[in-house]
């Protein structure tokens, strides 16, 4: 006999996305509301950036903005949420994958993507005017540029890292807290580890991601106060758990002290970088590229893969990535000469 009763809960809560999440009393409606008037931006949208982002599309933030210049690969799959083996043989950059994805998860949201990569040319106009910045990036080059926008312009981010099964997050308020600078005055030095030699576990991807979509759930409800002051990190293999106070700014640090934006006014940045995966990632901003011209001068030469927003071309050992605006990534070296080499032959020098 059929009935009219919900499953679960009355009818009202059915019809509310979000009802479990307003009954947990931290957030209840106020919050929520405040959550669909939220703007955050994400730089980087592969494993922590693709969880970090369903997690806030699901809790309803009303604005999401994805920064990314990298594409899908088969590889990527074991732990990047939010991309599938479609993705990955159409090489679709991350940034438009993840759009099409989290707007079938919640169309309530507003998703924009930007598919390149955060420059000091470009950081004030992409991060300029949200409400807080989350760090889902492989480097600490672009980490240092963010700690470096966010300082001056007193934008709240939080740092976030993922490597084999070790997680760590750290939130960055701008005048209350250390900075990313004062713990970390100099990048690490010698060799860094990367998911490509240390490999990574999709559970200190996801862990990384739960602790960084939490504390910045805090902040966008009006709780910055009970937000963590501290670096953790954890191994979720072995259990261990580590933290260091961040909670005060270290006296002399040359960014939130001195206030020198030496990353965010470029000095020292290279054209030309190493990106992992055996590759070459060359930067060659404001030179627009003729996707349909370039194809046709290179099939002769190779196997030529395009749609709006890459060509890829294999030519022997080699793969060159070639985005909209020029930047390539050459993989099948890790050699700079003969990595711009490839490029000058091929898109133009």
């Amino acid at each position: 006999m059929a009935s009219d009763v919900p499953l679960y809960g009355t009818a009202g809560e059915e019809d509310d996305r979000y009802s479990r999440q307003r009954l947990f009393s931290r957030i209840g409606d106020a919050g929520q509301q405040m959550l669909a008037q939220a703007r955050v931006t994400l730089v980087g949208c592969g494993a922590t950036g693709a969880a970090s982002a369903a997690l806030l599309a699901r809790a309803g933030v009303g604005s999401l903005k994805i920064i990314d210049r990298d594409f899908v690969e088969l590889s990527n799959l074991q732990r990047q949420l939010l991309f599938t083996e479609e993705d990955a043989q159409e090489a679709l950059p991350k940034a438009e994958a993840a759009r099409r994805r989290l707007l079938e998860i919640n169309s309530d949201v507003t998703v924009t993507v930007h598919i390149e990569d955060l420059t000091p040319a470009n950081a004030s106009t992409l991060l300029l005017g949200a409400d807080v910045l989350l760090d889902a990036t492989d480097n600490f080059e672009t980490r240092y540029l963010m700690n470096d926008f966010a300082v001056e312009s007193g934008t709240p981010w939080i740092y976030a890292a993922a490597i084999g099964s070790y997680a760590a997050t750290m939130n960055i308020l701008p005048g209350e807290t250390a900075c990313l600078a004062c713990l970390f005055p100099e990048p690490p030095g010698g060799t860094v580890e990367t998911c490509d030699t240390a490999g990574i576990l999709g559970t200190a991807v996801t862990a990384a991601a739960s602790l960084q979509v939490t504390e910045t759930m805090k902040l966008l409800t009006g709780q910055a106060g009970q937000m963590r002051r501290t670096l953790l990190s954890m191994d979720v293999w072995t259990g261990e758990r580590c933290e260091v106070s961040a909670r005060q700014p270290r006296l002399g640090c040359p960014v939130c002290g001195l206030r020198q934006f030496r990353h965010l006014r470029g000095e020292g940045r290279p054209h030309i970088t190493l990106c992992g995966r055996n590759s070459v990632q060359i930067h060659e901003h404001a030179r627009p590229v003729n996707f349909s011209a370039l194809a046709e001068r290179l099939r002769p030469l190779g196997v030529v893969r395009h749609n709006d927003l890459l060509l890829r071309f294999t030519y022997g050992a080699y793969t060159l990535s070639i985005f909209p605006d020029g930047r390539t990534v050459v993989q099948g070296t890790t050699e700079v000469a003969r990595a711009r080499a490839l490029y000058a032959r091929f898109v133009g020098s």
